[in-house]
């Protein structure tokens, strides 16, 4: 295993790691905005106004792209382990 190999695994983990959680926190932004604009405009000023949708947003967006998710995750997890043989020397 050289150094190139693990420098190119961490990054491909790393980005893995932002292309999976985008869609939970695309939705979570959306929603915190729509509702910080709510409130500002209505001067409601509760904390806890803001946890429920956001939570429901992006459990929602895991229901939406969770088999798209697994999918990259498994194919990924594939690739790792087919390499393995070829890291063992």
């Amino acid at each position: 295993m050289t150094q190139e190999y693990v420098i190119h695994l961490a990054r491909e983990a790393l980005s893995l790691a932002l292309l999976l959680s985008a869609p939970a926190l695309g939705f979570g932004l959306v929603v915190g905005l729509v509702i910080s604009v709510l409130q500002a405009t209505t001067q409601i000023q509760e904390q806890t106004l803001t946890f429920v949708p956001k939570i429901v947003a992006v459990l929602l967006s895991l229901l939406l792209f969770g088999s798209w998710m697994l999918g990259i995750l498994t194919g990924f997890t594939t690739e790792l382990f087919t390499s393995l043989s070829t890291m063992v020397r």
